[in-house]
């Protein structure tokens, strides 16, 4: 069998990691989190193996708390949050009947004793957006790569909604977010790419990807191993051909269509990319920036400021859009509520822990 040096999978991962394509198709996925005693392991198997259809996208298991209902690439903001819309309830039944439930929240603590399953377990939203135009305009994929990246701390800010461990406050307003790192960009995002995928640690063992690729001729990784590795490599940002964007907790209610709204807004819009890079450029110099987002969210007076011109940009592009005003009204409320307040969603569970202790 064909095995990899580490030059051989630099090159491998770089030339699968983005694929030029025009912005304006949506994908998205939202996580739903399971109540002890977690998913039985013989329905995690089954979701995992075969991926039941729903009427648009699918259900998948990541692990025994968690499954994933995804959504096709679709043509817009509107057609994107309709058909998950129209998905989520549809997993429901899949799931039921096996002594668990749907969680709201976006991080929970089981019993290990009485479970089974890892203590901790976190929900989030993802969106998958085009790469982008191979070339260095607005809509190029090297620029995308840098806006998502900018990005990726004020809506980590924004969205932060898992501050509990053990139902208690543990310093961090996301603590999924808290556990990841946002990594160094350079000018060649494929280049990055390469980077954080040879440099992730292989699952199950202690050693990375690269390391893995020095063992002697007989003991290297082949390509099924790489692509195996790459399913668990899950940083802010991810290059799965298209732009992957997972820096949003798991959101209360119909939240989730806030994410992807703004998400979307603001790197498919020209005029709301120029407007996000001009409000994030202060931050760039700003030292541990992505501990802070975690930690303070917008209680930190420069991700609040950025946060503010972001969401208006954001509803601004909505409305020239002409997306739906259900959508445009929910991102008006979540701005309002939570960003003008210099709030995240965490903060609501914040106060619910301290009027109940």
């Amino acid at each position: 069998m064909f095995t990899l040096t580490e030059r051989a999978a630099r090159l491998l991962i770089a030339d699968t990691a983005l694929a030029p394509g025009r912005p304006g198709f949506v994908g998205a996925a939202v996580d739903l989190l399971i109540s002890e005693p977690g998913l039985p392991v013989s329905l995690a198997g089954s979701l995992a193996a075969e991926r039941p259809r729903l009427r648009h996208g699918f259900l998948t298991a990541r692990s025994p708390r968690v499954v994933v209902v995804s959504g096709p690439p679709s043509p817009g903001i509107d057609a994107a949050i309709a058909r998950l819309a129209d998905d989520l309830p549809r997993a429901l039944p899949l799931i039921a009947g096996h002594r668990v439930a749907v969680l709201e929240e976006a991080s929970d603590d089981a019993d290990p004793a009485r479970s089974g399953v890892p203590l901790a377990a976190t929900a989030g939203v993802r969106v998958g957006l085009e790469a982008g135009l191979d070339e260095d305009g607005m809509l190029g994929l090297r620029r995308r790569w840098t806006l998502a990246h900018a990005l990726a701390p004020v809506l980590a800010a924004a969205f932060a909604n898992s501050p509990l461990r053990n139902g208690r406050p543990t310093g961090w307003r996301s603590n999924r977010q808290a556990l990841r790192t946002l990594p160094r960009r350079t000018a060649d995002p494929r280049a990055d790419w390469s980077d954080q995928v040879l440099g992730a640690r292989v699952a199950g063992t202690s050693r990375t990807f690269r390391e893995w690729t020095g063992a002697g001729p007989g003991a290297r990784p082949s390509v099924p191993d790489l692509t195996r590795h790459l399913e668990t490599v899950r940083p802010p940002i991810a290059a799965r051909r298209h732009l992957e964007i997972d820096v949003a907790d798991r959101q209360p209610g119909a939240g989730w269509q806030v994410v992807v709204a703004v998400t979307a807004a603001l790197l498919d819009d020209p005029r709301a990319a120029v407007q996000a890079l001009t409000a994030t450029e202060p931050l760039r110099t700003t030292p541990g920036l992505w501990a802070r987002a975690t930690r303070d969210a917008l209680s930190d007076p420069a991700l609040a400021a950025a946060a503010r011109a972001c969401f208006v940009a954001a509803y601004e592009s909505l409305a020239r859009q002409g997306v739906s005003r259900g959508v445009r009204d929910a991102v008006a409320a979540f701005t309002e509520r939570y960003v003008l307040r210099g709030r995240c969603p965490a903060d609501d569970v914040l106060d619910r822990a301290r009027a109940t202790s």
